[in-house]
């Protein structure tokens, strides 16, 4: 007796299409509500004015060609996947490789990884302060004028000028220059106003009259201001009123410098005896205004800010995956590279980043896919004079959609986006299932 073939066992559901589906209702019903209905109402949406009830055809799309704010914001989105994406996962790649043989590794990856925490609401709010103007307010001013300053010191009297009745006059370029020349052995005075009291700088002394020296030109510079009315003698020193400590003073004759001192902490100065007959002049570097730092929100400056803010909060998400990645990479390999005579760069450059590159592939292309839908740090982060620089297609979707009132633009932007995404996606996608095949 021949034996009969074993019964296929039945699933749970059976293989009954209607309960598949019926399973299968509420994720698709979802999926159209969220997905297909909006993306569909967009296309048709596209076709049609600002009032939605006549079809204009593919106007909606030529304006994203034309319109010169699409046209920035278009480029815009081209500086930004082109280098948000690859700076990030450059950073992540340098990060996970350094912190990968040190004890506080975890620690480090802890610290880089918690701004994926914050939201790009709180994070645009950071970087607005950060990239303040003001050097006392924003930190990256702070520490660039710091830095500045260490090797380009600034005038401590931006403000001074000469007073009523002044033995100096403009010169043009910032400089004051005496109207008369200066003797030999006649005592100068070289008074200025405009510097509060408690702006003066610290070394700044009380200052002390002229005296006369033969053969030399002496003088004093100061702060001929005392406060109180009617307080002090105009154009003489009083007590209580402070040097200009630091003023450079200069001779000069016929166009050419001759001779040439600096003013200690009283204010007084002394020159030789080639500066008889010159005139005295006050540098302008010695009133210039100090430095204030870069405008980093200005119209030239904004992108490549807010990218620095968006590789701040996503250099972590690059790390923790490429991280993950080179955790698999087999050891043997890289210590046969190393018997072989490679150095450190040589394993690095030919071994580890070959062997990354799938990794490395997933994090580029998420990236990519995030900054074509940048919208909360430029809209945060910008401020309205530089808005228009800083714009991208996620925001000019917004603008024109509310602040524009152009339902028809914007859908088209929408649709323009999604064409934009779709290729990243697929590949992407095609991607994944290379690497499942395998």
């Amino acid at each position: 007796m021949t034996p009969s073939a074993p019964r296929p066992r039945k699933s749970v559901t059976g293989t009954r299409k209607a309960v598949a589906a019926l399973f299968l209702l509420p994720a698709l019903v979802l999926l159209g509500a969220l997905v297909v209905y909006p993306i569909g109402y967009s296309v048709v949406r596209s076709f049609y004015d600002q009032s939605g009830d006549s079809f204009t055809g593919f106007d909606n799309y030529q304006a994203l060609f034309t319109d010169d704010g699409i046209r920035t914001a278009l480029k815009n989105n081209i500086v930004w996947v082109v280098f948000a994406p690859t700076v990030a996962t450059a950073l992540g790649l340098i990060f996970a490789v350094l912190t990968e043989r040190v004890r506080w590794g975890t620690a480090f990856k802890l610290v880089v990884f918690m701004p994926m925490a914050i939201s790009m609401l709180a994070a645009g709010i950071i970087f607005r302060l950060v990239y303040d103007q003001d050097p006392d307010k924003g930190v990256a001013n702070a520490v660039w004028v710091g830095v500045h300053d260490t090797f380009a010191q600034s005038s401590a009297f931006p403000k001074a000028h000469p007073g009523r009745e002044s033995p100096l006059q403009p010169a043009g370029g910032g400089a004051f220059v005496t109207k008369e020349p200066v003797r030999a052995g006649d005592p100068v005075a070289l008074p200025l106003v405009g510097v509060a009291p408690d702006l003066m700088p610290d070394d700044a002394a009380t200052a002390a009259a002229p005296r006369a020296e033969p053969g030399k030109v002496t003088g004093t510079t100061w702060q001929d201001f005392t406060r109180g009315k009617g307080v002090g003698q105009l154009n003489g020193v009083d007590a209580g009123e402070l040097g200009y400590a630091g003023m450079r003073i200069e001779a000069v004759k016929d166009g050419r410098v001759v001779a040439s001192a600096t003013a200690a902490a009283d204010g007084t100065f002394t020159l030789p005896a080639a500066a008889d007959g010159a005139l005295l002049r006050l540098p302008g570097d010695n009133f210039k205004e100090p430095y204030n730092g870069l405008n980093w929100l200005g119209p030239s400056l904004v992108t490549p800010a807010i990218i620095g803010a968006y590789v701040w909060m996503w250099a972590g998400f690059a790390m923790v995956l490429i991280a993950a990645g080179l955790a698999g990479v087999p050891r043997e390999l890289l210590e046969a590279a190393r018997v072989d005579g490679a150095n450190e760069w040589q394993v690095f450059r030919r071994v580890t980043v070959p062997l990354l590159a799938p990794v490395l592939a997933v994090v580029v292309v998420t990236l990519m896919i995030n900054v074509l839908k940048i919208f909360d740090l430029v809209f945060i982060i910008a401020p309205g004079s530089s808005q228009d620089d800083a714009n991208v297609l996620a925001l000019e979707l917004y603008r024109k959609g509310f602040a524009a009132d152009q339902p028809g633009v914007a859908s088209a932007i929408a649709v323009f986006l999604l064409l934009l995404v779709i290729p990243v996606m697929w590949f992407n996608i095609r991607r994944l299932r290379r690497e499942v095949r395998r």
